[in-house]
């Protein structure tokens, strides 16, 4: 990528952006809304056709198998969670058996943080930071809790900054003697700042602590190196720039060197495959990633998460992040050519430099961003609102274009020159 793009905001540019996109026709891979321009892939990403293909297989594979379909399907139903962790597995840089398809990503959490949070002697404390998603601190409390622990004494919660940042200096200095265990995101979900996971990992494992990542606002839009970079383990949603589906399941990896270490929560599909259906009363986990499931796979969700990484995987992860990357410095170049000011007063809260910025834009007006949120939907417009002030844009390589990112930041232009905002109600939606 040419970091050291000029843009214009003509539209004869856009379209030339498009012209030239190595990407573009990516986008016929993908169920397109009509008559909409969705900047939402960071919360629900669009249906690719491969991952429709993966349900209607298994439907058909249901009605002509049953229970045949565990061995007979295409692939077995019952290796089908091992091989769509393998194929997320290049997305993060990890071997095949190191990813598993499986549960949610606040289950994963639970299951992860629970098999390595061993509270001992002074390591007692977890660290994370006050800018996570909720469900990442209920999970951390209650995992302390659990171990009869106070969570006021034991989550150290590092502050951000006055624009809602989080410098890994800041981070690292919290890393004492205290902390047993740490869980960061890799991108915040409210200002798209992306973490350095490299330095993070190297720095808590320099005290002899152990280090996660939820990287739910990142995988499928910024390639990883879990590998290489020696992270111990990590978990991921399955649904937003991985366009599994809704509800679709998250993922997890655990680093080969802790293969050996017994899952805090046990479950049959846990078990070592060739053993399963010993039907044992002892639990023996599986060497591998597949070790940390618990339950039966959803068989149609896997099969729609397999298809959309599937989609992902031919289109690939570097590919992807160049054009992410030059989708959000072209947002954040029209924002301040046009929203910058009064009475516009939106600021961009999104580090621009491009190695601390993830897949969305974080545009933040301290006043009125949620009605101006629900007139951009009015205008087809669909993106969301994080509170107090924070309106969320997050372009998709996979099937947004140029010129829809145009067209969306000249809708919000329009809706507060001409005060339409102002006509809705005040009352917020149950998910905005």
């Amino acid at each position: 990528m040419n970091n050291k793009i000029s843009f214009s905001p003509g539209e004869d540019f856009a379209r030339k952006l498009d012209t030239e996109d190595p990407l573009r026709r990516l986008r016929e891979a993908f169920y397109i809304l009509p008559d909409q321009i969705y900047l939402l892939g960071n919360s629900l990403g669009l249906m690719p056709r491969q991952a429709a293909a993966g349900v209607e297989r298994i439907v058909d594979e249901w009605r002509r198998m049953g229970i045949g379909g565990w061995l007979g399907g295409s692939p077995p139903w019952f290796y089908l969670a091992e091989k769509t962790g393998a194929l997320a597995a290049p997305l993060v840089g990890a071997e095949a058996d190191e990813v598993i398809c499986t549960g949610t990503t606040t289950f994963n959490i639970h299951s992860l943080v629970g098999t390595f949070y061993q509270p001992r002697r002074e390591r007692t404390k977890i660290l994370a930071t006050a800018l996570e998603f909720p469900t990442d601190i209920y999970a951390l409390k209650s995992q302390i809790a659990l171990r009869g622990l106070d969570s006021g004494k034991e989550l150290i919660l590092v502050e951000g900054d006055e624009w809602g940042l989080v410098g890994e200096d800041k981070i690292i200095a919290a890393l004492n003697e205290e902390v047993a265990l740490v869980l960061l995101p890799s991108v915040f979900y409210r200002s798209g700042q992306l973490l350095d996971l490299e330095r993070l990992t190297a720095a808590a494992h320099q005290k002899g602590i152990v280090i996660g990542f939820d990287c739910s606002h990142s995988v499928g839009a910024v390639p990883h190196h879990f590998d290489r970079w020696g992270v111990d383990f990590a978990m991921w949603c399955g649904y937003k720039y991985l366009c599994g589906g809704p509800g679709a399941p998250a993922f997890l990896y655990l680093n080969r060197r802790h293969f050996e270490r017994v899952p805090a929560l046990a479950g049959w599909f846990g078990s070592i495959k060739e053993k399963q259906f010993d039907l044992s009363l002892d639990f023996e986990h599986a060497p591998c990633a597949g070790g940390m499931q618990v339950s039966s796979p959803g068989i149609m969700a896997a099969a729609s998460a397999a298809g959309a990484v599937e989609t992902i995987r031919q289109a690939g992860i570097d590919k992807i992040r160049e054009k992410s990357l030059r989708m959000t410095s072209y947002l954040i170049y029209l924002a301040d050519q046009w929203l910058a000011g009064e009475p516009y007063s939106f600021r961009v809260a999104t580090p621009r430099e491009r190695e601390r910025r993830g897949g969305h834009v974080a545009l933040v007006r301290t006043h009125e961003g949620r009605r101006i949120k629900e007139a951009l939907a009015l205008r087809g417009v669909v993106s969301d609102f994080r509170p107090p002030d924070i309106i969320r844009l997050a372009p998709s390589p996979l099937y947004n274009t140029y010129g829809e990112i145009r067209k969306a930041i000249q809708h919000l232009r329009e809706i507060i020159a001409s005060g339409e905002y102002k006509k809705l109600p005040r009352k917020r939606k149950p998910i905005s």
